[in-house]
């Protein structure tokens, strides 16, 4: 698999408060809460609900928690009433940081206790879109399992087999293709998951291996970019014969 590198046009993000790839993930912000008000009043045999208060303090230590990969103290605080959709001042929930920090325990615990996966932050990044794009196949199964939805797009609007195709991540494009992501989706770029591939990748066996697996799924070849371009055409410019050949 080839070094990881950010989708093109991330790197005008690079100044955003999200926690990159391979960098040390910051601690969440505190977070400012609106609990869910209790629907009706608690039977005389069950517990009763948590107050404001309670579902506020449980939910600013969920925060805490998933920042440190607690799981004891994320069990703890799902517990006690904290809620799991809250934002922090990126407007990411614990899963979505808990994705981006690619913490896979902590997203599946978060996911089975009913996390959204397609809850997204200020950026458009919901924790389906996040780990589709950078390969976190883990949390991108769980999130699938949990009910994803694998038409959804980022803020380039693509799916998240447009960057997993680019970054040449076969294993995560064939997760996503049997997911049911449309193999032909053309973001606001004008680029498919076919097109980012030849046009971003190396001709390296992995590239070779993506281009293989979507036109296997039925990629269309001949649509072009804006430049009036086909995969075919950026390929047999570059030289890449493996590539060319893996398209018929």
């Amino acid at each position: 698999m080839p070094a990881r590198r950010p989708h093109t046009a991330l790197i005008i993000l690079t100044l955003a408060a999200v926690p990159l790839v391979g960098c040390t993930p910051e601690r969440a912000p505190a977070v400012s809460v609106t609990p869910h008000a209790p629907t009706a009043s608690p039977s005389a045999d069950a517990s009763p609900s948590p107050s404001a208060d309670e579902v506020a303090a449980a939910t600013t230590a969920l925060f805490d928690a998933v920042a440190r990969d607690d799981h004891a103290a994320i069990a703890e605080a799902i517990d006690a009433g904290a809620d799991l959709e809250t934002r922090d001042s990126s407007g990411r929930t614990p899963l979505v940081i808990a994705t981006k920090n690619n913490s896979a325990d902590t997203a599946i615990q978060l996911l089975e206790a009913g996390a959204d996966p397609d809850a997204k932050d200020d950026i458009e990044d919901s924790a389906f879109l996040y780990a589709g794009a950078e390969g976190y196949d883990r949390i991108l199964e769980a999130t699938i399992r949990h009910g994803a939805d694998v038409t959804s797009t980022n803020r380039f609007g693509g799916t998240a087999l447009i960057p997993a195709s680019e970054h040449g991540y076969a294993e995560t494009v064939r997760i996503l293709l049997a997911a049911g992501v449309p193999v032909d989706h053309v973001n606001d770029l004008g680029w498919t998951a076919l097109l980012e591939a030849v046009l971003f990748g190396d001709g390296s066996a992995s590239y070779v291996e993506v281009v293989g697996l979507l036109v296997e799924a039925g990629a269309d070849t001949s649509i072009a970019d804006f430049q009036g371009r086909t995969a075919r055409d950026t390929a047999r410019d570059r030289g890449h014969a493996e590539i060319v050949r893996a398209m018929g």
